[in-house]
């Protein structure tokens, strides 16, 4: 998916809400500037800044983030789907596995954990909704409201976003992480 699509829908979530570009960012601690870039499709940003702003409009952020249609049921081969969001600099990236709705209460993804000497992200993200990941593929530190646990393919977590949390990789590969946001 392009930053273009990206910053089109939100640019239409927050028309359509009748909310400026300055009450956005407010809300969502950013500069208007940098609300402007996204909707212009200047610039990537990190997930939790988009996860804010789809709070702040009210869409879920897997439909911010999916340019396929909606219909009642979202068949989404392997080979059709695409990293849609991130790079090293973030620490992930982030792939859509469905969305049946712009107002759908969950949000199916992968992310990608960049591998430990790739991986230049630091800070721990939070956002409103609640978290339920499952380690697919290699193993990573789940920073958690100043905790870290160690986690390995097979191992599950469930957490309320609200708290700082982060995926740090353990080893110099990626590791892939399914990702349920649950509003």
């Amino acid at each position: 998916m392009d930053l273009h699509n990206i910053g089109r829908k939100i640019k239409e979530a927050r028309l359509g809400n009748k909310k400026t570009q300055q009450q956005i960012a407010d809300e969502c601690g950013i500069s208007k500037s940098m609300l402007s870039k996204i909707e212009n499709g200047q610039t990537s940003s990190a997930v939790a800044t988009l996860s804010k702003i789809s709070e702040a409009l009210e869409v879920p952020l897997a439909w911010v983030l999916d340019d396929h249609p909606e219909t009642d049921i979202v068949m989404l081969p392997k080979a059709e789907r695409q990293f849609t969001v991130g790079n090293e600099s973030m620490g992930y990236s982030y792939e859509l596995l469905a969305n049946r709705s712009k107002f759908s209460s969950i949000e199916p993804t992968i992310v990608h954990v960049t591998p430990k000497d790739d991986n230049l992200r630091h800070e721990p993200y939070t956002h409103s909704q609640e978290e339920f990941i499952y380690i697919l593929d290699g193993s990573i530190y789940l920073l958690y409201d100043g905790e870290k646990h160690f986690m390995e393919a097979g191992d599950s977590a469930y957490f309320k976003g609200t708290k700082p949390h982060l995926f740090v990789p353990v080893e110099n590969k990626e590791a892939k992480v399914l990702t349920i946001f649950i509003s």
